[in-house]
């Protein structure tokens, strides 16, 4: 018993020590007894935040995720799914299956933010809504349409679907509920669950944005920068951002005609990029073989891999999928460098395209949008093991639902909320004071500014009108009308300066009070 306290002291002292912020400070040598006191608190904070995280740790994270371990001289990335397929139990085993529909496709996906179900589309107009725990089809249908994207929005009862001529919104018993055609031929569809709005991109190179709650048209842009079927929404603030042909990404948000960045990736055309969760990192990959991975904070490249990538995403734990051809790449960071590794490949059938993939929230699967159907794959270690039931509940019960969407449109963010850094909502910005120009600066600029209009070159005109003296006239003028701002300065800084000086009291008096006037000592 008293062994395995022991082990119990010494593992919470180990996950106590992984939260800790480095080493303590030395107050010994400290003169400056105040300083000494608030660090002394200050590190005692720190001491109880790290206890209480390896508390939460211990108690509400149980699971922790498992990857795929090499032993000796073996590679991850030769280990084949038939091989985890013989290691593993029955029920994750369900998770791997190819569904082959090869006259409806090729197929795109999209799951809930639980996981739990999921939508797949066909491009020659079939609909498929299956839950991922049964494996049941819950409901398909076939809209005879051409369809190019789908996406679920706040929950598993209504999605939306990009079709020929508009985007359509749907429930989940296949009833058609809404035709947004003010969006045209949509080729890209993105949900904002915080904000509650569906962000699409048309054939155009028009940007739209609508509020799902209200119906109404937030926002409706001209890229300018022609077509694209590129599009990715940033988890961690909201921001759309677009790839397009010149090799450029662009980000927007709902409240501004202009890109909030213009960012140069590629020489040659973008053709997918991906956000990490924490939303610092991007992964953008080109048409010149060149997969890149960059830090948003300092809009630095920080990764190149050779390597052509058709579509791009990123698991809950940071593993990056790459799909091209019948060939899909897992790359890893496990050191946490953000130097990204190879860490397994799965080659599909010979002739299967893959269009799209895409992991599945809180389980260690990919799925796969190709071709001839879907299917799905096992990634060990992809998924978060520990869900919180606040933010997403892969066992929600409908009373569960109802509640959390009554909650989530009390909590909806208004639009102006999306920014490059949403921390700086609530902050204060500190004023900006304006350094005077020293009389040095003032005088040299209105000498440039005067050098300027005596070099200024006069048109040719016809005859009469371009005498000698007309020109130097004229540009007597001009300099004139460079001095003028500088003069106008100075004439109200002296005025200022007039005001501030301390007029004597008598002279601010009539002449009758005068007397009464306390006068200085000698």
């Amino acid at each position: 018993m008293g062994a395995k306290k022991k082990n119990n002291g010494d593992e919470m002292d180990e996950k106590v020590k992984k939260y800790l912020r480095g080493e303590a400070a030395n107050l010994e040598g400290l003169k400056d007894k105040k300083l000494k006191g608030q660090l002394a608190v200050r590190e005692d904070l720190y001491g109880k935040s790290a206890k209480t995280a390896a508390k939460i740790e211990k108690w509400l994270l149980p699971s922790e995720g498992g990857y795929l371990e090499a032993e000796g001289i073996e590679k991850t990335w030769r280990i084949k799914q038939e091989s985890i397929a013989r290691e593993i139990d029955i029920s994750s085993s369900k998770n791997q299956y190819d569904i082959v529909l090869p006259e409806l496709g090729p197929y795109t996906l999209d799951f809930t933010s639980n996981g739990r179900y999921m939508a797949a589309a066909g491009r020659k107009g079939h609909l498929a809504i299956v839950d991922m725990k049964t494996l049941n089809l819950i409901k398909e249908i076939q809209v005879k349409e051409t369809v190019r994207d789908v996406v679920y929005l706040h929950n598993e009862l209504f999605f939306a679907v990009a079709q020929k001529k508009y985007p359509y919104i749907y429930n989940r018993d296949g009833t058609e509920l809404h035709c947004l055609k003010e969006h045209g031929a949509v080729l890209r569809l993105q949900f904002l669950k915080n904000h509650f709005l569906l962000a699409s991109i048309n054939k155009f190179g028009q940007l739209h944005y609508q509020d799902v709650t209200m119906g109404e048209m937030v926002g409706n842009f001209r890229t300018g920068l022609g077509r694209t079927d590129v599009m990715q929404v940033n988890p961690f603030n909201g921001v759309v951002a677009l790839g397009h042909s010149s090799g450029t990404v662009t980000m927007w948000k709902p409240t501004s005609s202009v890109p909030l960045v213009k960012m140069l990736c590629h020489p040659g055309p973008v053709s997918s990029l991906a956000f990490h969760p924490n939303g610092h990192l991007m992964a953008t990959s080109g048409k010149e073989n060149k997969i890149k991975i960059w830090d948003l904070r300092k809009f630095e490249v920080i990764q190149t891999m050779p390597g052509h990538a058709k579509t791009l995403n990123f698991s809950q734990k940071g593993l990056l999928a790459a799909g091209t051809g019948s060939f899909i790449k897992i790359l890893a960071d496990f050191s946490g460098s953000q130097n990204y590794n190879s860490y397994m490949t799965h080659s599909m059938a010979k002739g299967y395209q893959v269009g799209k993939v895409l992991f599945r929230p809180y389980e260690d699967v990919l799925g796969i949008g190709h071709s001839m159907g879907w299917s799905s794959i096992l990634i060990p270690g992809s998924g978060e093991p520990n869900f919180d039931s606040w933010v997403a509940n892969p066992f929600e019960t409908s009373k569960q639902r109802r509640e959390k969407e009554v909650h989530s449109l009390l909590d909806k963010l208004p639009p102006e909320t999306i920014m490059l850094d949403p921390t700086k909502v609530g902050t204060v910005r500190a004023p900006q004071k304006k350094e005077k120009p020293t009389k040095k600066e003032i005088e040299a600029e209105m000498e440039a500014a005067i050098e300027t209009a005596k070099d200024t070159d006069f048109k040719k005109k016809t005859k009469g009108r371009n005498k000698p003296s007309k020109r130097a006239k004229k540009r007597q003028e001009m300099i004139e009308r460079a001095k003028k701002p500088f003069l106008e300065q100075q004439i109200q800084e002296h005025e200022r300066s007039r005001k501030k000086q301390k007029t004597n009291p008598e002279t601010e008096m009539p002449k009758s009070l005068q007397r009464f006037v306390r006068q200085k000592a000698a």
